[in-house]
């Protein structure tokens, strides 16, 4: 549960604190950093610049990476039941036809579970032990001395002066707080060109535990499954969806020799038009993820790209790694715990933000001729290669210890 606190009395109630935190951005980085912050007997100051958290966004598959964080949190119960198993994963031809089913979760079981999640939910597992957090609130400026932040924070009630002595941006993809970290050319953004909407439809016995895709010529639909319903993505080149959602849906239609009610139905949603969230894909990667006693934390650090499903997972390792980090330190020596987890988890994140521009290559093609090609070599290329590298990073996975 979020509890809406001011700025001034969440800094008030950290003043007896060994270390004195502040987290921008309450979404699924910066919330599971804080609450694991918070179980360690911290209080860490929480802001947000949205007014509150009720968008309910997208859909996630979460992979095993985020069990470590649920069972530090307490929340693993909560988690299972607001959570669907993603257990049957469908990918179809361009042309519509089914080429290949698997059972993907038997491919990760080793490792731990793989659901399905809404975005808005998960941030209700997280935050079940209670979550204090600042809303419509800002960092104006951050200055550092030589032991300790100095920072300005709004929020509704005014400007705020605060003293830390550790500051973690994690405020997404487009974070304006890091640009008072680093300089524009320290931050590379990744553009496919493409984007996509995303709506929801109810599910049913039949469909609760399935994901559906269409790597089409010039087109995508998706469909996965999380609690009583499933999240739709159909996307494509921007430049050929400016005409709107009907339209670009009746060109995929023109497109299809074959579909189900259940793709249909995906379709027909999103040609409703009715409470779209558009999803531009980019993502980004920052040069560096700490200076001095300031770091940065999920997409602020390295955005990613859906294409593998594997940026929130990796969001909440990388929140978890670095709350032991902080845990583990005392003031003095902040500045060497952030390098620690930036030593720790840029090269991991790196590699499955590499993983998931070479699958967007190989999903995003408006070519016929190459979408003829890749639904060849998909009915002979088994998931489990494909999964390679993401069930190598589970194997590797940092110890929770």
């Amino acid at each position: 549960m979020f509890i809406e606190t001011s700025i001034r009395e969440q800094v008030e109630g950290q003043r007896d604190d060994r270390l004195r935190v502040l987290v921008v951005g309450g979404g699924v980085a910066g919330l599971t950093l804080t609450q694991l912050l918070r179980r360690g007997g911290l209080n860490p100051v929480l802001v947000e610049r949205a007014p509150d958290n009720a968008e309910a966004g997208y859909m996630l598959a979460l992979m095993p990476l985020v069990d470590p964080a649920m069972r530090a949190l307490g929340v693993q119960d909560h988690y299972r039941s607001q959570s669907v198993p993603f257990h049957r994963y469908r990918l179809h031809g361009h042309r519509g036809p089914l080429l290949r089913e698997y059972e993907i979760d038997t491919l990760l079981n080793a490792y731990g579970d793989y659901r399905g999640i809404a975005r808005g939910e998960l941030l209700e597992v997280l935050s079940t032990h209670g979550a204090p957090i600042s809303y419509s609130a800002t960092l104006k400026m951050i200055r550092q001395t030589a032991g300790t932040v100095e920072a300005v924070l709004q929020d509704r009630s005014g400007a705020i002066d605060a003293t830390f002595d550790a500051v973690v941006l994690a405020d997404g993809l487009h974070s304006e707080s890091r640009a008072r970290l680093l300089d524009p050319h320290q931050v590379a953004t990744y553009d496919t060109d493409w984007g996509g909407w995303v709506a929801w439809i109810e599910t049913d016995a039949a469909h609760a535990d399935q994901g559906d895709e269409i790597w089409g010529a010039g087109f995508f639909v998706g469909i996965y499954p999380v609690k009583g319903r499933a999240g739709v993505f159909v996307g494509g080149n921007r430049t050929d969806m400016r005409a709107g959602p009907a339209a670009f849906v009746a060109h995929i239609r023109a497109q299809l020799h074959s579909t189900d009610p259940w793709l249909e139905r995906a379709l027909a949603q999103v040609e409703i038009g009715k409470d779209l969230y558009f999803w531009k894909l980019t993502d980004c990667r920052a040069d560096t993820w700490s200076l001095g006693r300031v770091a940065l934390l999920g997409d602020a650090a390295a955005g990613f790209l859906p294409t593998a499903g594997i940026g929130a997972g990796l969001a909440m390792e990388s929140a978890t790694t670095l709350a032991r980090h902080l845990l583990d330190a005392g003031s003095e020596n902040i500045d060497e715990a952030l390098c620690a987890y930036e030593r720790a988890q840029r090269p991991r994140v790196e590699a499955a933000q590499d993983n998931s521009r070479q699958l967007a290559k190989m999903m995003f093609r408006r070519s016929r001729a190459l979408a003829v090609i890749r639904d060849l070599a998909v009915r002979r290329v088994p998931l489990g290669t494909v999964l390679g590298p993401i069930r190598k990073l589970l194997a590797d996975r940092p110890s929770p210890a």
